[in-house]
């Protein structure tokens, strides 16, 4: 039997619908491409724009006329928002919401065996790891790109011997300065949502019990780098976000949990491991433990060369963790920190945790932990969202100005997205789409220098490659510690590898 992977937005999906793939196989199923057809497919959706649920409905529906057969199982964050438009699409045999991701496979095994007349067996837990064999993740997660379209390509920086470098763009990919509309439709993990749970948005499915729990994933195989799931949720409710309603509240993983999947994923051959979460830094909420208990432990896994940690609020970065990782440890001078915006008035409205004086501080704190002479620069990546509603041609002037002074090496720009239920929906000041338009010009623009800023200052630096095994044009290219891409003449021996360069 034969199963189909389509993952749409943020690397939480990724990592789970890897996972999905891994109980799949234990149990007997072929993973294949999408386009090839399959006995059953399995859709991990997004919800951060409307656009990401207009294309979640789109992939369901070509799925369908692909194969009129073979039953679509629905899950990730649009299935939890917009469970009764999932469920009425034709072809969807089952949804599956935010605190049913671990019967996903068990139930849905149960299901085609009735249909079949078949027994299909799950094996093992969740992690799907361990003593079973490992599917590529490509087969999970490549049907993605033929589904989605508008990249942005990124320009090559100056060159070493044989060697080109650029900084990349998307926090865990390159890409050029990058606006919402043409991530991965909806890659970004824009927030968009309200205080408290909103008629718009029923009480999530599920279990109480599976309230308090969280679905541990992780990738593996088919790629240099894993990303493990450690955290889910989020308690903040910004006045434009949908996540808590999405994926709930804040709760984690143990950190035996996640030391258990970063030793199978060292098995595997992986040197490197992003830490991913909808909010990282809010990491043992539900167990007690702390993000830099986690990080420690992690750091002494062996097999495992780099760390990266994904998403993390400015105020759950303290200088407890910066000070741990400037003392010499595995994980990477790369942040990537939602800003939002540079207005201290937008972010008060916003909900957010933080004024600009103290994001600032905060950057300031880590390159002075972490910068010395002749040695890589920190790489920062920071969202930025604009339109929010209210925001004058002043405020929005603060915010590019604001940018501007702190100098991120890239920016992740995106729209304000109105979505059904939040706080935000609500406000009559709502800013018309072509002057949204014309702010995202103006911080690509910003982005475009401080992209090259961030270049030039690593010029001449030495740096330790990660090379990937992916050939395009008789080369290949690998990443640095703090996240700039290089390019160099393929040659297989260093597939997996790390090697010391001069940018």
């Amino acid at each position: 039997m034969k199963i189909a992977f389509v993952t749409l937005g943020c690397k939480l999906n990724y990592a789970e619908s890897a996972t999905y793939a891994r109980g799949f196989k234990a149990a007997g199923w072929e993973t294949v491409p999408w386009s090839k057809g399959a006995d059953a497919f399995v859709v991990n959706t997004c919800s951060v724009t409307a656009t990401s649920d207009s294309k979640s409905r789109s992939v369901i529906r070509k799925l369908h006329r692909l194969c009129p057969e073979s039953p679509i199982i629905v899950t990730g964050c649009y299935a939890e928002l917009r469970r009764a438009e999932v469920e009425a699409l034709e072809g969807v045999a089952r949804v599956f919401g935010a605190n049913e991701k671990a019967r996903l496979v068990p139930e849905t095994l149960a299901l085609l065996s009735a249909e079949a007349g078949t027994t299909f067996a799950a094996a093992g837990e969740p992690w799907g790891a361990g003593n079973c064999a490992t599917p590529s993740e490509e087969a999970c997660v490549s049907a993605n790109a033929s589904l989605r379209s508008g990249y942005k390509a990124i320009s090559t920086g100056s060159s070493h011997p044989g060697t080109t470098f650029e900084a990349a763009g998307e926090p865990w990919g390159a890409g050029n300065c990058a606006t919402l509309g043409n991530i991965r439709g909806g890659t970004v993990s824009e927030a968009n949502g309200g205080a408290e749970r909103s008629e718009a948005f029923p009480a999530p499915h599920g279990s109480p019990a599976a309230l308090d729990e969280v679905f541990g994933a992780y990738s593996i195989g088919g790629r240099t780098r894993s990303f493990l799931k450690v955290q889910d949720g989020c308690d903040n409710f910004c006045a434009y976000c949908t996540v808590p309603f999405a994926r709930g509240r804040s709760r984690n993983i143990p950190i035996s949990e996640a030391v258990r999947a970063a030793r199978d994923i060292a098995a595997s051959g992986t040197k490197e491991i992003v830490l991913t979460g909808v909010n990282t830094g809010d990491f043992g909420r539900t167990t007690g433990e702390s993000l830099l208990d986690l990080l420690k432990a992690l750091n002494e896994v062996e097999g495992i060369e780099r760390y990266r940690i994904s998403s993390i609020e400015p105020n759950l970065i303290t200088e407890e963790i910066v000070d741990w990782i400037a003392s010499g440890t595995k994980f990477l001078p790369h942040f990537h920190i939602p800003l939002q915006t540079g207005s201290d008035v937008q972010l008060k409205r916003m909900g957010r945790r933080y004024t600009t004086a103290f994001f600032r501080d905060r950057i300031d704190y880590i390159r002075h932990a972490m910068e010395h002479p002749g040695q890589p620069k920190v790489f920062f990546g920071i969202d930025v969202m604009v339109g929010l509603p209210g925001e004058t041609p002043e405020l929005f002037e603060e915010t590019r100005s604001f940018i501007e002074s702190v100098r991120p090496a890239f920016i992740h720009i995106f729209p304000y997205s109105r979505r059904p239920g939040t706080r935000a929906a609500a406000w009559p000041d709502q800013i018309p789409e072509p002057v949204k338009a014309e702010r995202v010009k103006i911080l690509e623009a910003l982005c475009d220098r401080l992209h090259a800023g961030f270049i030039e200052a690593n010029r001449g630096i030495r740096e330790r490659v990660l090379w990937e095994s992916k050939e395009k044009d008789g080369t290949m290219s690998g990443f640095t510690g703090n996240y700039i891409k290089v390019t160099r003449p393929y040659e297989p021996g260093l597939s997996g590898q790390i090697t010391e360069v001069i940018l």
